[in-house]
C-alpha cells in the first residue's frame, strides 16, 4: 500500500476501517484502526496485541476476500479503498468484482496512477480538457454521455465485447447507465472532483 495513497484517502475519510493484514499497513504508517475486519490469514501477531480486542472481528468464511467481507460490515455514504489496485492482478480484478457485487455501496478503489468506482445510475464530473475516461463493463450495459470525444450512446457493452477504455474528456462529462455493471476508472487526480460529483448526487442503485 502507498503511503501517498493512504495520505490522499486520509484527507477525506473520518475513519480507517483495516481489511484483515491492511492494519499492518496501517500501523506501519502510525494509525490504529477502529476496526479490523477479515478471516486474519494475514495479520500478523504484532497487530493481534497491539490492536485492542473489540476492534478485531474475525470472519472465518473462504468464499469472499477480505474486503467483500469488510465491505459488508461497513455503513458510510463513501467508502475509500486503499491497497486494492496493488501489484497481483488476481487481487485486483477481485476488488472489481466486489464492487460490482455490492453496487448499494459507493465506493472508490485508489491508487497511485488511477483510481476505480462502480459507475453510479448517473453522474455529472468537471473535467479537464484531454482528461483519460475508461469504461469497462463487469456485465451488460448501455449508456449515454454528453462531454466525451467518443459518444457512447448507441453501443451495447459487454466485457468479451465492446469496451470503453481510453476515452477523452472534452470538459465537463455527464453520464448515465442503464444497470450497476459499469466500472469508471480515471487519473488519480481526479479524486477531488469525484468525491465531489458523489456528494452533489443522489443516483444511487
Amino acid at each position: 500500500m502507498d503511503q501517498g495513497d493512504l495520505a490522499a484517502a486520509l484527507a477525506h475519510a473520518e475513519c480507517v476501517v483495516a481489511a484483515d493484514g491492511g492494519a499492518d499497513k496501517a500501523l506501519a504508517a502510525g494509525i490504529m484502526p477502529e476496526a479490523v475486519i477479515g478471516d486474519f490469514d494475514s495479520l500478523s501477531a504484532r497487530a493481534r496485541r497491539e490492536i485492542p480486542q473489540e476492534r478485531l472481528h474475525r470472519i472465518d468464511e473462504q468464499n469472499s476476500t477480505d474486503f467483500d467481507k469488510a465491505l459488508r460490515h461497513i455503513e458510510a455514504p463513501l467508502i475509500l479503498g486503499v491497497g486494492f489496485l496493488g501489484a497481483r492482478l488476481d487481487h485486483q480484478l477481485a476488488a472489481c468484482n466486489t464492487l460490482v457485487r455490492h453496487a448499494e455501496a459507493r465506493v472508490i478503489l485508489t491508487s497511485r496512477d488511477s483510481i476505480v468506482l462502480l459507475a453510479p445510475p448517473s453522474i455529472v464530473l468537471d473535467l479537464a480538457p484531454g482528461t483519460v475516461v475508461s469504461l469497462f463493463p463487469l456485465g451488460a450495459v448501455e449508456g449515454v454521455s454528453d462531454g466525451l470525444e467518443w459518444p457512447i450512446a448507441g453501443l451495447s457493452f459487454y466485457p468479451d465485447g465492446v469496451i470503453g477504455t481510453s476515452n477523452r474528456a472534452l470538459g465537463p462529462v455527464e453520464m448515465s447507465f442503464t444497470a450497476p455493471k459499469m466500472l469508471l476508472i480515471l487519473p488519480a487526480e481526479c479524486l477531488d472532483r469525484v468525491i465531489e460529483a458523489l456528494g452533489r448526487s443522489a443516483s444511487h442503485w
